[in-house]
């Protein structure tokens, strides 16, 4: 069979086909069920192609063979592990565009937010190939004959704390610490980065040891194949086994056998805090551990100081050229009334000459909702604005046509209003206005979610109260003006992993901690 539209046959050039098989399990594509599930176009809901799911009892051969390959790859070179996820990223590479345009058609997002997913995974790559001189896998002296070492970790140091009393007694003894694989990990990724969060941890993963079981989006299925074909390609190129990476297209059911798989000793999983919720239940009960990056009710807050051009671009891109599907897309903004009407006008006349259509398409900033229920919660969520008080001051509809499109919208509205404290993932942005700094960090903390916020201001005073311990409470924060500073922790409920930071690669290890007594007499 061929694919009936043009736009289509560069399908060819990434592996895939008009049917595809959706199980990746020791090393060979299964057909899983007998029938086969459609991934839709959302900009036109019709078939882009055919995916047969996985069924339960592929999953289970599955998972028998990963944990026969960690027994290899745990064994497997620090140097020569990074080496394989260095080729993944080259590999990556090698065809950017043809992912990033899957991604985009898949997804629905603009073309250019499609490649730098795909960008994202290969920069994930580069740093966890770098770890190889950073891993100290085989173990560090804590304390070698009369010298006591400490970890720079100030929460390691309260650990090593007893250890360090006992030693003191003796001259012949020394504290070892090990880091040691886990053996599987489990990654249930969501539909809006369908690559990206998978790069996020399986590279730091495969460095440090791990097989990797792979559970993709179920609307989003041919970016799970694309992308598994391609690491498979590297392990076969390099005589490993393929079980190394296994992967799966299919019901909620190979998710919840993950949550529930004992044999499974971590689970990373992103998506809603309600099905996050129930992810971290089933792992806790079978004492497994969890990550979980969940939902985001994201803020901008722009002071009476601020670049105001600047801040308008940002806003439009945080809000609109994400569609509002994205865990750290603005749906807040909180605006100085000395500067509301004028940041507002300008939004106002953006909004308007936003184009709507086909996410391929040049020029496109909003492309389409993934399905037709983001569409129609789009519309609910409409009705419950205006219910509870809000203004449409722009937007607010969808246009009718095949695809899940809706215009961009903004909203007036109490920022005490129910409706505001919910997840919306579409282009939904809510406007309000402030008097003073103390009353914009009470209304950017007044929700449960929060993945990202930013501030823009130039007054030093201002950023430092933000970043500190009164000031913002969600996991990243951005601060536009004279500096832009992260961090990750957060006292909300979608605090969890920051791929990126320096010790990220110690969750998907286990630490034995052995104190060695080298002498004759008793450490007690």
């Amino acid at each position: 069979m061929s694919f009936a539209r043009r736009e289509y046959r560069f399908f060819s050039e990434i592996d895939l086909s008009v049917v595809n098989p959706g199980s990746y399990v020791n090393g060979v594509w299964k057909e899983g069920c007998s029938w086969a599930a459609a991934s839709l176009n959302p900009a036109d809901n019709e078939t882009i192609a055919w995916v047969r799911e996985s069924s339960l009892e592929d999953y289970e051969e599955g998972i028998q063979a990963c944990r026969k390959a960690a027994k290899l790859w745990m064994k497997t070179p620090v140097r020569k592990r990074c080496e394989i996820v260095r080729q993944i990223g080259d590999a990556l590479r090698a065809k950017i565009h043809l992912l990033g345009r899957l991604v985009s058609l898949e997804v629905g997002k603009i073309l250019l937010e499609g490649i730098r997913e795909v960008q994202d995974v290969i920069d994930m790559c580069d740093y966890a190939a770098g770890l190889s001189e950073k891993l100290n896998l085989n173990g560090s002296v804590i304390r070698e004959g009369d010298c006591l070492y400490f970890p720079n970790n100030q929460h390691m140091r309260l650990e090593f704390l007893f250890q360090w009393v006992l030693l003191l007694l003796t001259f012949c003894a020394c504290l070892l610490q090990v880091w040691n694989p886990l053996g599987v990990v489990g990654v249930i990724t969501p539909f809006n980065f369908p690559c990206a969060v998978l790069g996020r941890n399986a590279c730091l993963a495969l460095v440090t040891g791990n097989c990797v079981v792979w559970k993709g989006s179920r609307t989003t299925p041919l970016v799970t194949i694309a992308m598994t074909k391609l690491v498979a390609g590297v392990l076969k190129s390099n005589n490993l086994p393929g079980a190394i990476f296994t992967s799966f297209c299919g019901s909620p059911q190979i998710g919840q056998a993950i949550a529930e798989d004992k044999r499974i000793p971590l689970v990373s999983f992103t998506g809603t805090s309600k099905v996050g919720l129930m992810v971290q239940q089933r792992v806790n009960d079978r004492f497994g551990k969890c990550l979980l990056e969940l939902s985001g009710n994201n803020a901008i807050t722009v002071m009476d100081d601020a670049d105001i051009l600047l801040a308008v671009d940002s806003v439009m891109i945080n809000a609109v050229g994400t569609a509002g599907q994205c865990r750290t897309t603005c749906r807040r903004l909180l605006l100085h009334e000395s500067i509301y009407e004028e940041v507002l006008d300008r939004l106002l006349h953006e909004y308007r000459c936003v184009a709507v259509g086909d996410p391929l398409n040049t020029g496109t900033l909003l492309g389409p909702l993934r399905t037709r229920d983001l569409q129609r919660n789009f519309q609910q969520v409409i009705h419950r604005i205006k219910s509870q008080g809000g203004k449409i001051l722009a937007g607010g509809s969808a246009p009718k046509c095949r695809g899940n499109f809706v215009r961009p919208t903004i909203v007036e509205i109490s920022p005490n209003a129910n409706v505001v404290k919910e997840e919306l993932f579409a282009p939904v942005l809510y406007v309000f206005k402030f008097q003073t700094f103390q009353e914009a960090i009470k209304i950017n903390n007044s929700i449960s979610q929060g993945s990202s916020n930013s501030i823009f201001t130039r007054k030093p005073k201002v950023i430092y109260e933000w970043i500190r311990s009164l000031g913002s409470d969600c996991g990243i924060d951005h601060v536009i003006g004279v500096a832009t500073i992260g961090f990750w922790g957060g006292r909300k409920a979608t605090r969890g992993l920051r791929a990126a930071r320096s010790d990220s690669w110690e969750q998907y290890v286990r630490r034995t901690t052995c104190t060695i007594n080298y002498g004759y007499e008793s450490l007690f």
